[in-house]
């Protein structure tokens, strides 16, 4: 169902000049501008380029009043940027919520470009668990940029919650219309070997994925690890869903859970697992996997790595997947291609993107947190090194420094090090993104204080110094929930609340 929403006012809403906004576009994960799935690229690492955007700048960050385009939340997804690509485009930006509303607006105006309701979210009393209420559309949504499509996961009812289906959908981005032979009923289409699909016990969390016109889309369970549920990926190609193939966990459990859900090297995906229950030999959980295309995982240690204590890790519930994988290169480093994976056993893991080596095989490996890390993580590079930051209860933190933000330099060495460079605090829940002005200068590292102080905070990505410390009162963003993270667009940081979507500028 389509429906209009009234245009907000306010024609200078986006802070800046068209004319200035073209100059401060810069080329990142998706192409110039656009945010089109999460964290801005593949690699998961939340990097954006705003050369406006300097430490200095920063500290005048302010949230623009005129900027509150109503949302019917909670939100957990990310919202998604469309930067125009030709002659009568118009930049867009996209937001998805739990009520199973998916909402494109106008960048420069506000306006509602379309509004669509893609089926009736599940009440939490009619799930056998579960801490969302009600439970729509969770996972970050993803863009498919050749045939301008909108694809998302949602967990839908049609009789109040008796009946529960996830459904895969595929919206024209250009009016919200369905493609052709979309949406997929997963209950329905997939199954691997004796093991069904069953919508009732599966959430699906993580971020959706594209590799070779095919749409890759994680699942784990609910909140308090109820039913029979598994890890899964599900791959459906674009141009034919009914010919959709999914990967499981052999154990039940392994959810694949984490809010950054699937990485890509661009050949390969990476995910990473929870705990397992029953098992006394490894299958499949507590680990980070190489999946190829299908998907498919060949079971050979060159695919796979899980810490050797995984079975404590699966009776704590400390999941290695709590934190999706983040791709990174360390040119200097030996091997210098790695995965970055974070557990809530508060451990930090490198890995070997071409071998990750089987059980115990990290190239590195520290503690970093007291506590579990959760949340996606953000990396980027300075002149000083390469780095990747998290929510977490910093462990050896510089001294006088302490907080729920941690930042690790990875050490160019042959093999590669882990250590903890600076800790900071933001209060909250949010997950992390970084900006630098050119790629590696004036970085900065952002995180909102979701379900905490309702503030967005910038420290400086080298120490962690405070360059924004939130503002005064009217600059609170209220309503954001955890594993929120911030995109940047047009030169602004825009956050989705349980209400509303923000914008803070600079100008």
């Amino acid at each position: 169902m389509l429906r209009g929403i009234r245009p907000l006012i306010g024609a200078t809403l986006l802070g800046l000049s068209m004319t200035a906004v073209g100059t401060l576009r810069a080329t990142g994960g998706d192409g110039p501008a656009s945010v089109l799935q999460h964290h801005h690229g593949a690699t998961r690492e939340g990097l954006y380029v705003e050369p406006a955007l300097t430490r200095a700048a920063a500290a005048r960050l302010h949230r623009d009043p005129a900027f509150r385009v109503p949302l019917a939340g909670p939100t957990y997804a990310q919202p998604l940027f469309w930067a125009a690509s030709g002659p009568g485009d118009r930049d867009l930006l996209i937001a998805a919520t739990e009520q199973n509303r998916v909402s494109v607006m106008d960048a420069a105006t506000g306006a509602i470009v379309w509004e669509r309701s893609v089926g009736t979210p599940v009440p939490r009393r009619a799930l056998p668990c579960g801490n969302i209420d009600p439970l729509g559309i969770t996972g970050t949504p993803i863009i498919d940029a050749v045939s301008r499509t909108l694809f998302l996961d949602a967990m839908t009812t049609p009789d109040g919650g008796r009946t529960k289906k996830h459904l895969v959908l595929a919206l024209s981005l250009d009016d919200g219309a369905p493609r052709p032979g979309w949406p997929l009923d997963v209950s329905a289409a997939v199954r691997v070997g004796s093991v069904g699909f069953d919508s009732a016990v599966q959430n699906q969390r993580g971020a959706l994925a594209l590799l070779g016109r095919v749409l890759y889309v994680p699942y784990g369970g609910h909140f308090g690890d109820c039913g029979r549920y598994h890890g899964w990926v599900v791959g459906v190609p674009l141009d034919a869903p009914g010919r959709v193939k999914a990967w499981a966990t052999r154990a039940e459990g392994g959810g694949v859970w984490a809010p950054g859900g699937i990485a890509s090297d661009g050949t390969a995906l990476f995910v990473a697992t929870g705990n397992t229950f029953g098992v006394s030999t490894w299958a499949d959980g507590e680990a980070v996997l190489r999946l190829r295309s299908g998907p498919t995982f060949s079971g050979q240690p060159a695919d796979y790595f899980a810490p050797t204590d995984w079975p404590e890790l699966d009776a704590r519930d400390a999941d290695l997947g709590g934190s999706g994988p983040v791709l990174i290169d360390v040119p200097d480093a030996r091997p210098s291609r790695l995965v970055v994976a974070l557990g809530k056993n508060g451990e930090a893991y490198l890995l070997d993107q071409a071998h990750l080596g089987g059980i115990g095989a990290a190239v590195a490996q520290r503690r970093v947190s007291e506590g579990p890390i959760t949340t996606a993580a953000t990396s980027y590079a300075t002149p000083t090194g390469r780095y990747v930051a998290f929510r977490g209860r910093g462990v050896g933190c510089p001294s006088g420094q302490a907080g729920d933000v941690i930042a690790i330099r990875i050490g160019a060495a042959a093999p590669p090090t882990i250590r903890v460079a600076w800790c900071a605090a933001a209060t909250g829940r949010g997950a992390p993104i970084a900006t630098t002005t050119d790629g590696r200068s004036e970085a900065i590292v952002w995180v909102v204080g979701a379900e905490g102080d309702d503030r967005l905070h910038g420290f400086d990505g080298n120490t962690g110094r405070v360059v924004f410390d939130g503002g005064g009162p009217s600059d609170r963003l209220p309503g954001v929930r955890r594993f929120q993270t911030p995109i940047l667009a047009q030169g602004r940081l825009i956050v989705a609340g349980d209400n509303a979507l923000y914008a803070l500028t600079t100008r």
